[in-house]
């Protein structure tokens, strides 16, 4: 078997034969299966009954907890071996290049195989109805949310989220109802299928949390990203319907191409859905929203901050569509408990709080930062940055970043890894960034490697301080270390 074309289309001789097969006697191969989607598949493949082998390069928590758990072998490396005995299909993730020993091997073997996209829509989507979240920003939140939401109506919705709902403790669930939530990504499914994940979960339901340039290694500007939204837009059918930000610009220009009935919230008056005030009240934030002008509710939520409040709203709106009663909506809310590894608060020792958070972009970097401060007004806030993306490891965003931090009191940033990888002249520069951060009048300080970043972090917090630690990785498992050596 041949590799599939660039455009993802899937060969027809797959899904029939995948139909045949018995599931209890199947066996299925994930390559890259520690990535989060991808473990998150593998556990549900296993709760169908299929017999789930995998292989990484990278394993880290938590997915590899996930993984040991759920008892699922993972192969450490890339290796022809580990194709034998040979799968009944294999399930190839987004970070295998063509030239991986073991995508060679696959080839040679001539065995079935899908990409991670492809896979959710057999297994998983193909008898539901999809709620695809989707955006720039604010998908696991957003996902997680609306499947608790689900959840507390008795509708035991289906899910498949980019994070670990505190709620579910899970990141996938089957469910027995209509619905499937998903995250939308627009990242590309493999090196077989560059298009983006999202077209091939059927959507339905469609949120649209933003559009802002990211990706660097696969979109060329915005414009190219735009184009992959576009797409996702025209997909939704005359049926469905269309929950846009409508104080994004972007997407206010987009959304008349959907055929589908359009839902817009958001902050500013133009919004039939519009937040018109919100306050902090002990661990909750009160919320008043307007809907068509009129006083609709105030509702409690122990999210914070501007972007995760857009976020709610626009699940309100989600829970408004699919007629979720307004009791069961106020319930979900208010005991969400969020998501690992976003705003996660791990520990409190000797009066220093140390919080997880996964941005990356400079755009969810600033609203985090500007979150915390604001919640904790009276603390200062150490910041503590990992560029790991591929976007964040190219200076695309260097100018961007340097106003990001504003409200951070004292910011530690490491030089990103694996800069090899990057073309020199569009490599990111740690040390420019903390110049850029010391000419706004900050207090910065950049660090070639962790344990060099840790040990000074271990000199300059106090009591009373907020550790801010954000990266998209495992950060060489600093959170943990600092709670231990506090």
């Amino acid at each position: 078997m041949s590799f599939l074309s660039e455009t993802g289309s899937m060969s027809h001789s797959l899904m029939p034969e995948l139909n045949r097969r018995p599931k209890k006697f199947s066996h299925i191969h994930l390559m890259g299966v520690c990535g989060t989607g991808m473990a998150s598949l593998a556990g549900m493949l296993k709760s169908q009954g299929y017999v789930i082998t995998g292989s990484d390069a990278n394993v880290y928590p938590p997915m590899s907890l996930v993984l040991e758990s759920l008892r699922i072998p993972v192969f450490d490396g890339y290796k022809p071996e580990n194709l034998m005995p040979a799968p009944d299909m294999v399930i190839v993730g987004n970070v295998i290049t063509r030239v991986n020993p073991e995508a060679v091997e696959l080839s040679r073997l001539r065995l079935p195989y899908l990409s991670f996209p492809q896979a959710i829509r057999q297994f998983a989507i193909r008898d539901k109805q999809s709620i695809v979240i989707s955006g720039t920003h604010g998908k696991t939140t957003t996902s997680s949310l609306i499947a608790w939401i689900l959840e507390r109506a008795g509708m035991d919705p289906g899910f498949m989220i980019g994070g670990i709902p505190r709620n579910f403790e899970t990141n996938f669930q089957l469910g027995k109802g209509r619905y499937f939530v998903i995250e939308g990504d627009e990242y590309d499914s493999a090196f077989f299928d560059k298009g983006p994940k999202f077209l091939h979960y059927n959507p339905l339901y469609v949120i649209l949390t933003s559009i802002e340039f990211d990706h660097a290694d696969i979109y060329r500007d915005l414009n190219h990203v735009i184009s992959s939204f576009r797409k996702l837009i025209q997909l939704i059918p005359s049926n469905g319907r269309l929950i846009a930000n409508g104080d994004d610009k972007t997407i206010c220009r987009e959304i008349n191409r959907a055929a589908c009935p359009i839902e817009s919230y958001g902050f500013e008056e133009s919004n039939p859905w519009r937040i018109a005030g919100m306050a902090d009240s002990n661990a909750f934030t009160l919320v008043d929203v307007v809907n068509e002008g009129k006083m609709s509710t105030t509702f409690e939520t122990p999210l914070f901050g501007r972007h995760n409040i857009s976020n709610c709203l626009s699940a309100v709106v989600l829970a408004h569509v699919l007629g979720v009663s307004q009791e069961i909506l106020f319930e979900a809310l208010k005991t969400f408990k969020g998501v690992k590894r976003r705003q996660e608060i791990l520990g409190e020792k000797k009066g220093i709080m140390v919080m997880d958070d996964f941005a990356h972009h400079p755009t969810a970097v600033n609203e985090t930062v500007k979150a915390v401060k604001r919640k904790y007004p009276h603390r200062r806030l150490v910041v503590v940055f990992e560029p790991r993306s591929n976007s964040s490891r190219r200076n695309i965003f260097q100018k961007q970043y340097a106003a990001s931090f504003d409200d951070g009191d004292v910011m530690m940033i490491r030089e990103p890894s694996m800069l090899e990888k990057i073309p020199f002249h569009q490599r990111f520069s740690a040390e420019r960034l903390v110049a850029d951060l010391r000419g706004r009048g900050r207090e910065a300080l950049c660090f070639s490697n962790t344990d060099s970043l840790l040990e000074k972090l271990l000199s300059v917090i106090k009591g009373g301080d907020i550790v801010l630690i954000m990266s998209n990785g495992g950060f060489e498992n600093l959170h943990q270390r600092l709670i231990d050596a506090i």
